[in-house]
């Protein structure tokens, strides 16, 4: 009887052999590529700022807690810390020398800084005006900033010299006596804050001339038709407008002057650090860099350190209170209008 060769309809189909290869499975591209692209939107952010934090972290963050550390031990140039606590911070309150160093950082900041501010918001309302070769006297304002510490103070140092300076050459054509610029206190910080004044009149004036160019002209135009004169629209238009500005710069050359360091170091020679020979223009940079390096208290540096941080962190409170009241001002005389 012939057997049938062919398969029984309702019989399973029997499963390949072990060995045989099996399909691939097939999976959807799109899937794992959506997963990365909301991967790389996310963490690109984070890999592109890191640099910044990371250096940040090593060169800024570590070294200001490691000095605020620092400022409450007993430490000395190559030897161990001991911890004496707030003691540093005692000691500079009781010290003459530090309120002297305070004291000579206020006068030479003030010295400095309104007279610089002034010239500056003079020079920008110059400048913000079409006048004959106006690109270049944008450029030559801002060469005495490119200009080195070093190079400006020593320049400086040989103008105002006691015996052979132009300065006092030029006193003696209009019969006033030499005036001993390095040894007395205040005619060594009018030199000094002539150094500062010199090298930063310009940056703020390029600040200014940049914000006054933001004032709309309209302003002025219609101040014109009323008959308000150039020194009128100066006054009720321009520095109204551009009074966030003035607050900044006041705030930025406030906290320079409460830095400044290297115009008085090389304005007195080998009597730099002591900011003369009766600490007649020590600043509290000067007063920090000698008891760090030139007595080897680190801890007492340290503590000169965080207090002029704190000065800082004072100054910047105030900024932030004062443009705070400076908006509300605008924002009701807006609702009253």
């Amino acid at each position: 009887m012939a057997t049938s060769l062919q398969p029984d309809k309702g019989a399973s189909v029997t499963a390949a052999p072990s060995g045989a290869p099996r399909a691939p499975k097939h999976r959807d591209p799109s899937g794992w590529r959506s997963r990365l692209y909301r991967i790389d939107l996310k963490a690109t952010p984070y890999v592109y700022v890191a640099p910044f934090f990371l250096v940040f972290a090593a060169f800024g963050l570590f070294p200001l807690i490691y000095t605020g550390w620092l400022s409450l031990q007993k430490v000395e140039l190559g030897g161990e810390a001991e911890w004496r606590g707030l003691d540093n911070y005692t000691r500079l309150v009781e010290s003459d020398f530090f309120w002297n160093a305070l004291a000579n950082t206020f006068t030479i900041g003030v010295i400095s800084t309104v007279p610089q501010l002034l010239m500056a918001l003079g020079l920008a309302h110059l400048l913000n005006y079409r006048i004959r070769g106006r690109g270049f006297y944008r450029v030559a304002i801002l060469a005495p900033y490119a200009t080195s510490i070093a190079a400006a103070a020593l320049v400086f140092a040989q103008l105002f010299n006691t015996d052979y300076g132009m300065i006092n050459q030029l006193l003696g054509y209009v019969g006033i006596d030499p005036v001993h610029w390095e040894t007395e206190k205040w005619p060594a910080q009018i030199a000094i804050s002539t150094i500062v004044t010199w090298r930063w009149t310009g940056y703020n004036a390029l600040i200014y001339l940049a914000a006054m160019q933001a004032v709309p002209n309209d302003l002025y135009e219609a101040a014109a038709l009323d008959g308000a004169s150039r020194f009128r629209q100066f006054i009720s238009i321009t520095i109204p407008s551009i009074r966030p500005t003035i607050l900044f710069t006041i705030v930025v050359s406030t906290i320079g002057a409460t830095q400044l360091f290297g115009e008085p170091l090389i304005f007195g020679g080998s009597l730099g650090i002591g900011g003369g020979s009766g600490n007649q223009y020590q600043t509290l940079s000067l007063l920090m860099y000698e008891k760090g390096w030139v007595t080897g208290a680190l801890g007492q540096a340290s503590a000169i350190a965080w207090v002029m941080l704190l000065l800082l962190l004072a100054i910047g409170l105030i900024q932030r209170l004062l443009s705070r009241s400076s908006e509300k001002k605008k924002k009701n005389g807006a609702a009253r209008s």
